[in-house]
Formats: structure tokens, C-alpha cells, sequence
């Protein structure tokens, strides 16, 4: 079981007017979707749901208790207000256990601010790999130490820690590129004389013969 929990209740009130008034009370409108079964329609407290969503994210298990069922679950997908950044509606996956599952989990490149090579400039070309694995063995993240990168060695999905997990199969190919470390681009200051090659014409003035 998930250290993470999380109480919810059915919804009956469906329809763009409930659901703003379910929004209006600081209430969260979702679905709990597992495969071969039906979707159930659910609500939740927004400040419930926003303290458990900072400690598992998209990658940690979340145990919703719903009428003292326990159902766990990830969080799927939250649809946002495309201004306001408000909370919509969420979507969360319920989990078997006993089966694997394919997601994505992002790449962290650990002591990016601390490059022994300086001065230099790291370049990341992947957030996230794609993984399967059993629920209990989702990683939070795909880990790698870029301290001692080099100009001429980039690192790969290979390098990642992951791909060195027994429990998880790494489902993006491994010679993926994840990042490089470059010099940084020397500027070339042009001097000048002080005089333009062109005129600058600022006016124009009359004379009188």
C-alpha cells in the first residue's frame, strides 16, 4: 500500500452547471479509469488533492479511499484553466498490482550546477523516457550524474540509471541522446575607428545662391 492517501466521493452531479459549482466550492470533479472495468465518476477536495499530487506527482502510487474501498492509482492527467492555471478535472489511473505498466518518467540530471569542466554549457535533449514496470517498482525519476561530462563523451539513455534497474524495462532506445556539454561560443567584438563607412543623413539643408 501507498504512504500517500487520499479520501474521495462519488459525484452524481454531471453537467457543465454542477460541475462549475463543484469548482466554486473548491471541489475537484475526476475519473477513476482501469482497463476492463467502468469508469468511475468522482470528486475530491482541491486542498486534498493538491497536498497529495506535491508528494507523488505523476510517478508515486496514490491510495484513494472511496466508501472504504481502496483504490490505487497515478495521477493520469490534470486539465488546467488555460489562463488562470486552475485545476479543471483530473484523471486518475487505478493500478493492478499484479500487472506491468508502460509511462513516461522524467530524465534529472543531478549536479547540473556543479560541472567540474568549466566554463561550459550543458544541453538537455530528453525530459523523459518511457518505462515498464511493475507499480511498485515506478521510479520517481531517470537519474544520471553530470559532474564529470566531458566535451566529447555526451550521455545516453543508456547512462541512465534505469537502465540499470533489473525491476524496469526501458522501452525508449538506449542510444537515445539525453544531453551534451559544450564550450561556450568565444564573442568577437568588432573594433571600431570611430568613423562610419556610410554617411548618416540627418537632414536636409538649403542654400541660397
Amino acid at each position: 500500500m501507498s504512504s500517500i492517501k487520499m479520501k474521495i466521493e462519488s459525484r452524481e452531479n454531471i453537467g457543465s452547471n454542477k460541475v462549475n459549482k463543484l469548482r466554486a466550492d473548491s471541489t475537484l470533479p475526476g475519473v477513476i479509469y482501469k482497463r476492463g472495468s467502468e469508469t468511475l465518476v468522482v470528486q475530491v477536495s482541491e486542498k486534498e488533492f493538491t497536498r497529495a499530487f506535491k508528494l507523488a506527482g505523476t510517478t508515486n502510487i496514490i491510495d484513494l479511499d472511496l466508501n472504504g474501498e481502496v483504490h490505487p492509482v497515478i495521477v493520469k492527467d490534470i486539465q488546467r484553466h488555460p489562463v488562470k492555471n486552475q485545476i479543471l478535472h483530473v484523471d486518475f489511473q487505478e493500478l493492478n498490482m499484479n500487472e506491468t505498466i508502460k509511462m513516461f518518467i522524467p530524465v534529472n540530471l543531478i549536479n547540473r550546477d556543479s560541472i567540474k569542466l568549466q566554463p561550459s554549457i550543458l544541453a538537455q535533449m530528453l525530459d523523459q523516457v518511457e518505462i515498464e514496470c511493475l507499480p511498485n517498482h515506478i521510479p520517481n525519476s531517470a537519474d544520471v550524474d553530470v559532474a564529470d561530462m566531458t566535451f566529447t563523451d555526451p550521455l545516453y539513455v543508456k547512462d541512465l540509471d534505469v537502465a540499470n534497474n533489473d525491476d524496469v524495462t526501458v522501452l525508449t532506445d538506449l542510444d537515445t541522446l539525453v544531453c551534451t556539454l559544450s564550450e561556450p561560443s568565444a564573442v568577437v567584438e568588432e573594433e571600431t575607428d570611430g568613423e562610419s563607412d556610410e554617411a548618416v543623413e540627418t537632414g536636409t539643408e538649403e542654400t541660397e545662391e
